[in-house]
């Protein structure tokens, strides 16, 4: 008789395993059925926004269904990713942008969250533009001149950045260290933030993506430097850190992710979509008009990206003292 109740649970654990294969495979078969989450995990109106905005408008008639772009800012940007990890489904319906600080937060102090586990890596897609700014009618005329004030008055020249743990804010440290200066850094939650602060005579400099491109064309703010390999095509004259003796290059690229655990079959449908997304004539419009470039990496090749990006983040971490008590 004990034999065969343990058949008979044997055989009704197999069905159950059966049948929930099949419904995985059912949902992917006919995935989405309804619109997908884009989470932001930046405020409205800067670099990031703008640009996963333009994504999710030329993604969606591939996709087959609407994205809805949801602001989630905070933490330095990592409230988004932390929150979807926390509570979202690995259904596909819910996704967010993926980037280094989120990475880097969790050496810094205790997260809800671990980067190499609970997350399922989708695809790269672009890395941004960085700069310092600073407004029109300053005194600095150059970065050189922004060091050389910095490290004359130390603590009192301060800037602002999207957050603390940010590659602006880690890229700023660094060149203190590497300059022997001491300045105070003001964490904003990214967006026009940084910029209203600036304008309104509350910081000295802000260390940001382009979000202040238009504001610069307007000659209301001056860029001092940028941080990529080469120049930037839309502030040509411009030099980067490179060009003047600061051995860097930032460019910060960033992707997409899901919660762990989600069908291989639904990352597929999600990166094809979203890789045609990328090839849209509006899409590359509003990376030329953001100083962006692509950055593309297949789900193979992103999973090793962020695998190295991990490391690294650890590693700068360290070398910087930046982990709280």
């Amino acid at each position: 008789m004990m034999r065969t109740t343990a058949r008979k649970w044997l055989a009704t654990g197999a069905a159950v395993v059966v049948i929930a294969s099949l419904s995985g495979s059912t949902q992917a078969q006919h995935f989405p059925t309804r619109p997908v989450t884009l989470i932001v995990p930046h405020a409205p109106g800067g670099s990031t926004d703008l640009t996963l905005r333009a994504l999710a408008e030329a993604t969606q008639k591939h996709l087959g269904q609407p994205i809805i772009i949801e602001n989630r800012a905070g933490a330095s940007g990592t409230l988004g990713p932390a929150q979807m990890a926390a509570t979202a489904k690995p259904d596909g319906y819910t996704v967010t942008q993926m980037h280094v600080t989120v990475f880097r937060l969790s050496f810094m102090t205790n997260t809800t969250y671990d980067p190499a586990k609970d997350f399922t890596y989708i695809m790269g897609l672009t890395g941004f533009t960085f700069g310092v700014v600073v407004k029109s009618d300053a005194p600095w005329k150059t970065f050189g001149e922004f060091i050389a004030d910095a490290k004359a008055n130390p603590g009192k020249i301060n800037y602002a950045s999207p957050g603390t743990g940010t590659s602006l804010h880690i890229t700023m440290e660094q060149i203190a260290k590497q300059q022997g200066i001491k300045w105070t850094h003001v964490p904003f939650r990214g967006g026009a933030q940084p910029n209203a602060a600036l304008l309104g005579g509350h910081v000295h400099a802000s260390a940001d993506a382009t979000g202040w491109g238009p504001l610069v064309n307007s000659g209301e703010l001056r860029l001092l430097v940028t941080w990529g390999a080469n120049r930037s095509k839309n502030w040509p004259t411009v030099p980067t850190l490179k060009e003047i003796g600061i051995d860097m290059v930032v460019n910060s690229p960033y992707g997409l992710a899901g919660p762990k655990g989600m069908d291989p079959k639904i990352v597929k449908i999600l990166h094809d979509a979203f890789k045609k997304g990328m090839e849209e004539p509006s899409y590359t419009a509003a990376l030329v008009k953001l100083d962006q470039e692509l950055a593309y990496l297949n789900t193979d090749d992103y999973v090793k990206h962020v695998a190295q990006q991990i490391e690294e983040a650890k590693t700068l971490v360290d070398e910087l003292g930046l982990k709280s008590d």
